[in-house]
């Protein structure tokens, strides 16, 4: 039998952000988005038993056993929390464990941009949210969930109101502080997203987090909750601000969309997308995050459904001196290589315009050069009058 604690400890230890756990295969850790396999014995059907019988409830298990696939949250105690999803393949058990620390990271120990924290506790930030739409975007696994705990729990520390959340499994486990916060779990607490949400706006919560925007049910509830003067946060799984206004539009009927426009303009405030890039020093990654605030020129491009001309709004705003905080993905790398912080290599991989991509690169690469030719010359003007004065 595994030592699942051990295991555990070992995975918190070297920051990995999954376990994965397979039967024929030592157990394997996700290490800064690489997978690792460790150097341990394979595992047997009836180690993957026992691991289940340890992290299961007796109705989860009957639940797997019904459904052959299941999502739950638990914790560690001291150590970490998990999300974990259990699943069948080739008939065998097998186990996915997503690692979420304890304790809730602030913006600046996620190196995110720091207008996402004057976007929810700086009222004289043009943008700052009280009510309407946020929402964060990403492929899985980008670290959208350790955003949003970021932002809520910023939240709980500076706002005396109360926040719901309700997700499926319960991730970030958010203490009390300036604020209540009351979360729910589906399967556990309420029988679904669309039961939950239809009961939210009884529990008087001034702050919304829905786990993932799923189907248009649950994105009308969402909408209608920011409408009606609550401040809601939600996932889609996008990767650029334009493209997630797509998604959300093309999820309607074509007769709706017009009206869907209208009522995004009104209530969606920012849209944050992000990556997790390879650092170029080899020690861990780094978020490369498009934000797009919900201004009143890009407000009315979304009304008159003109998505196509968010990006180019939002790289002006940088350009023009960062007024809103505004940038693109290509702009965020772009930084990141400037810094030295990741290669050429890997901004051009992450970028969601490869082709705008290579000419900034071609652009700050040069720049570079030059800079390291004049830094050069500089030295060898020197060097004379250096040894002339000895």
């Amino acid at each position: 039998m595994i030592d699942l604690e051990r295991l555990i400890r070992y995975a918190v230890e070297v920051e990995a952000s999954d376990i994965f756990l397979k039967v024929g295969t030592p157990p394997c850790l996700r290490v800064h988005g690489k997978v690792y396999r460790l150097n341990l014995p394979p595992l047997t059907v009836n180690d993957l038993k026992e691991i289940a019988g340890a992290i299961l409830t007796e109705d989860q298990m009957a639940a797997f056993e019904k459904r052959h696939e299941l999502d739950l949250g638990f914790t560690f105690p001291g150590v970490c929390r998990f999300r974990v999803n259990v699943y069948q393949q080739r008939g065998s058990l097998a186990i996915v464990m997503r690692v979420l620390p304890l304790r809730i990271r602030t913006i600046e120990e996620l190196n995110l941009p720091i207008v996402l924290k004057r976007l929810v506790t700086d009222p004289t930030y043009p943008g700052y949210a009280t009510q309407g739409l946020i929402l964060v975007t990403g492929p899985t696994g980008c670290g959208k969930s350790t955003t949003l705990a970021a932002l809520l729990d910023l939240i709980n520390q500076t706002r005396q109101c109360h926040i719901v959340t309700i997700e499926d499994p319960i991730e970030y486990v958010y203490e009390d502080k300036m604020s209540i916060v009351s979360q729910r779990e589906v399967g556990y607490d309420t029988a679904s997203f669309t039961d939950a949400l239809k009961y939210v706006l009884r529990e008087s919560p001034d702050v919304i987090l829905i786990g993932e925007m799923r189907d248009v049910e649950t994105f009308n509830a969402a909408l209608m909750a920011a409408e009606t003067g609550h401040l809601v946060f939600s996932t889609v799984h996008t990767p650029s601000a334009s493209e997630t206004m797509e998604r959300i539009v093309n999820m309607f009927p074509p007769h709706e969309r017009r009206e869907v426009c209208i009522r995004l303009s009104r209530s969606l405030l920012a849209i944050i997308s992000q990556k997790l890039v390879p650092r170029a020093d080899g020690k861990g990654r780094l978020p490369a995050v498009e934000f797009m605030v919900v201004t009143p020129t890009i407000a009315k491009e979304i009304e008159e459904g003109r998505t196509g001309n968010l990006y180019q709004l939002m790289a002006k705003d940088k350009q023009e001196g960062g007024y809103w905080g505004m940038q693109t993905m290509n702009q965020a790398l772009e930084d990141y290589v400037r810094q030295d912080l990741i290669t050429p290599e890997v901004a051009l991989r992450a970028s969601t315009n490869p082709s705008e991509m290579r000419h900034i690169l071609h652009r700050v690469l040069e720049e570079k050069r030059r800079k390291a030719e004049e830094a050069r010359k500089a030295t060898l003007l020197r060097a004379p009058q250096q040894s002339g004065g000895q």
